[in-house]
């Protein structure tokens, strides 16, 4: 029915179409500016920082770079058992404006739940405990919401290089550097051409507090389903953005040099658990968004092509060998010539392919170049960890943190059969209703 020529055809246009479109995308793209008379100030601004410690050097300078930015207020929420240690850093710092609350047991979730009740302005700013933020971020963070529309906002991220790294470190920073680059050049290339994106980050992401606050939004987002099998309590900003979008609210990613934030990743082979862990967190997340529930098919298509099922059909090393084989299968009535340059000429691009979108990076870098091999190997490795997330996915372990599989227990249990029977009791009640 199909020939190699239609089939090559198919598969090249398929995963090469969206590099191209995303790179002029991604150059066209801008951030909304901020007004000249803006409707809300740092002022209207409450940063949470779910937190594990409650302390140490890192969170430390992580609320001073917060503090720069002149927030109305920080809710720190920890554990009930380092809440002490988060008290010590209040006294230490001694600002005024950072309040500490805890839960009982560590999940971002809880803890961020926890927090909401208590926040008092108009807009809610989550941060990770390991960012460093620019004193310019507020503003750029704020100009979306001055539409009523947008309902989120988030940030471009680059990695904080480490001081004097050793060999291995730099290999490990120069692949996690290389995740964020990759994942700014997605958000910002399909914000541009339908206001999508893949996730908006927890790692620093503004919303509408009023959209926290609403109890329907607090139920399900402390009772999520994965499968009608689980209750699922990881990957909460994958959630919010389902959320906003399954509800109207438009979302903004604000791609500018003073709303960079800065962020640390494992710079050891314990980066590879966290490449596991959002594996695991995509597959659950784009699954649910592509056969649950299912409005970005229409919303953004552009980003369903680009990004969301790219989770299911993107395998580096499986695409890069069917293209050579057809294209040999195709060729195979052409002169030798004919034949050796046609492959030449698909194997640069290939190449090509594999770093263009990266070029921000090297040029800030040039020195990682030498590294790019390293990359294009990873790359085809990186298969090997998404296949073994998607047979895996009911596994919520972080394996990269001291402290942060303390309740990998409570991020996925199973749902009881009284419960299931339950909501099912409720489903007739509002039906016969």
């Amino acid at each position: 029915m199909f020939s190699c020529n239609h089939v090559f055809t198919g598969l090249f246009l398929y995963r090469y179409l969206r590099l191209v479109v995303n790179l002029v995308a991604f150059c066209l793209h801008r951030p909304i500016p901020q007004p000249v008379n803006p409707r809300w100030t740092s002022e209207d601004v409450t940063v949470v920082i779910p937190s594990l410690q409650g302390g140490g050097v890192e969170l430390l300078e992580t609320i001073r770079s917060i503090l720069l930015t002149r927030p109305f207020r920080i809710i720190l929420v920890t554990i009930e058992a380092q809440e002490a240690r988060a008290q010590s850093l209040a006294k230490e710092l001694d600002c005024g404006k950072l309040q500490i609350c805890s839960v009982a047991q560590p999940n971002k979730r809880r803890q961020m739940v926890r927090a909401i009740p208590v926040i008092e302005t108009e807009v809610t700013v989550f941060a990770d405990d390991d960012v460093t933020w620019p004193s310019t971020l507020l503003p750029w963070m704020l100009a979306p919401l001055e539409d009523q529309r947008y309902g989120g906002v988030g940030t471009n991220q680059r990695l904080r290089r480490a001081d004097c790294p050793s060999w291995q470190q730099r290999v490990w920073g120069y692949l996690g550097a290389l995740y964020l680059e990759r994942r700014n050049f997605d958000c910002a290339s399909c914000m541009f051409m339908d206001g999508g994106l893949p996730c908006l980050s927890g790692r620093t992401v503004a919303y509408r507090t009023s959209i926290l606050l609403d109890k329907e939004f607090t139920e399900q987002f402390t009772h999520e389903e994965w499968l009608g099998q689980y209750h699922l309590n990881a990957d909460d900003d994958n959630f919010i953005t389902r959320w906003l979008i399954s509800h109207g609210q438009k979302i903004s990613y604000q791609y500018h040099k003073q709303a960079e934030v800065l962020t640390t990743l494992e710079d050891n082979p314990k980066f590879l658990k966290q490449c596991l862990r959002w594996s695991r967190s995509n597959w659950r997340s784009n699954i649910t968004s592509l056969c649950c529930d299912r409005h970005i098919w229409k919303i953004q298509p552009w980003s369903t092509y680009a990004v969301y099922l790219t989770t299911i059909s993107h395998w580096a090393l499986l695409w890069d060998c069917l293209l050579i084989y057809f294209y040999l299968d195709m060729a195979r009535p052409w002169s030798k010539e004919s034949q050796s340059m046609g492959l030449a000429i698909l194997v640069t691009w290939m190449f090509l392919s594999k770093f263009l979108k990266l070029m921000g990076h090297y040029i800030r870098y040039p020195v990682d170049f030498l590294l790019l091999p390293v990359s294009i190997l990873f790359g085809y490795f990186h298969g090997l960890i998404k296949g073994y997330a998607m047979v895996s996915l009911n596994v919520t372990a972080w394996g990269s943190r001291d402290g942060a599989d303390d309740d990998d227990a409570y991020r996925m249990t199973r749902v009881s059969s009284k419960y299931l029977e339950a909501c099912e009791s409720r489903s007739e009640e509002c039906y016969t209703q």
